[in-house]
């Protein structure tokens, strides 16, 4: 026919199409606050989040808390309606009978990791929330990184704390939002008197970031996850890749494990690549030597490509690098331990922040080579 292409769809990816998009309408919504230590105020910003759509007119029950709340929370908690929790034992658990038959638009759900009592139908609280997402009622609910079971043993490396209730990451995976509660370490400490006796112990400043890398990682795998599955509903085909290229800068002096870790982790969430490089310098000591050493073999163990360059102008050997290998992130450390041999060349970190332009420059602080 003259003018116009027709493209037939298959219809049994049409089919499909129209049973994800029912089962999408069908479902309640599921917002998740995402804690990435205790204490940041991840009930308070649930529960101020259940008001305000409240105030606006819809019906919001709260479905569990955790036992102990600050006062800005039960202030909070006093102008809701809540479905009193049902004890089994001495425990108390979410009375999602009860619930159902309310039937709420938005139920709060306080603590989605916490475990239920031998003899209940769901042995966990976010099996609780997914029966009542099921069953079309809208859930917010709350969770710290600690607790997302395939997070677990990476937190308790940075933290050397260790939890026993978990959630899995695929129920973390069905959030139509996540929002990171984020909070500087003095608020931390504020809240500190409102957890329990397990969870006081505060992070320190350089445990936050690292954790909260974490949860930024985590939050965005989550929304890539979230349009993919918005264009498959609507037979939209994905035809782009993140194409992400981190340079890690290691010298003889600084320990550079966690920023190549770092770098790592920022690799595979856009599924890119690795590069450690090293500019080399002459007459090192052997305590230089074994840290220079050490990191390529964290480099190693973290499968990145290693580049070792020969230049007596380091910015000049690294941006040429950058440049011919589309780098789009560098991570360097910085110390205040350089040798005669960087002061000679002026400020290393800012000269290199200069000539990178239109790359994303990250400064590591480090001390010396237990950084």
């Amino acid at each position: 026919m003259p003018g116009t292409d027709t493209v037939r769809r298959d219809p049994e990816q049409l089919l499909r199409q129209i049973e994800a998009e029912e089962e999408h309408l069908r479902r309640g919504r599921l917002k998740i606050f995402l804690g990435y230590s205790s204490g940041v105020g991840k009930s308070f910003r649930m529960l101020d989040e259940g008001r305000r759509r409240h105030e606006r007119g819809e019906d919001v029950v709260v479905g569990a808390m955790q036992p102990v709340t600050s006062n800005e929370a039960q202030r909070v908690l006093e102008n809701l309606e809540i479905v009193p929790m049902k004890p089994v034992g001495d425990v108390e658990v979410m009375d999602v009978d009860r619930i159902l038959s309310r039937h709420p638009q938005v139920c709060l759900v306080d603590g989605l990791a916490y475990d239920n009592p031998p003899g209940r139908a769901h042995a966990k609280r976010w099996q609780d929330a997914d029966q009542l997402l099921q069953a079309g009622v809208s859930v917010i609910g709350t969770v710290n990184l600690q607790h997302i079971e395939e997070y677990r043993g990476q937190v308790e490396k940075i933290t050397g704390k260790k939890v026993s209730e978990t959630i899995p990451l695929s129920f973390v995976n069905k959030a139509d939002e996540i929002e990171v509660v984020d909070a500087p370490p003095e608020l931390c400490l504020e809240r500190a008197a409102y957890t329990s006796p397990s969870d006081s112990a505060t992070p320190s400043q350089q445990q936050l970031s690292e954790l909260r890398e974490i949860a930024l990682i985590l939050v965005a795998d989550a929304v890539e996850r979230q349009l993919a599955g918005y264009l498959e509903r609507h037979g939209i085909e994905q035809l782009w890749g993140a194409q992400e290229r981190v340079l890690v800068g290691i010298t003889p002096r600084v320990n550079a494990k966690k920023m190549i870790e770092s770098g790592r982790r920022n690799a595979d969430r856009f599924h890119g690549e690795l590069f450690v490089v090293y500019v080399n310098e002459p007459e090192l000591t052997p305590t230089e030597q074994q840290t220079l050493e050490a990191n390529l073999e964290v480099a190693r163990q973290n499968k990145a490509q290693i580049e070792l360059l020969e230049s007596e102008e380091p910015i000049d050997a690294i941006m040429d690098l950058a440049r011919v290998r589309g780098i789009t992130q560098i991570f360097i450390g910085h110390s205040t331990q350089e040798t005669w041999w960087h002061r000679l060349r002026g400020n290393f970190v800012d000269r290199l922040i200069r000539e990178a332009e239109g790359i994303d420059v990250r400064v590591f602080p480090t001390d010396g080579p237990d950084a």
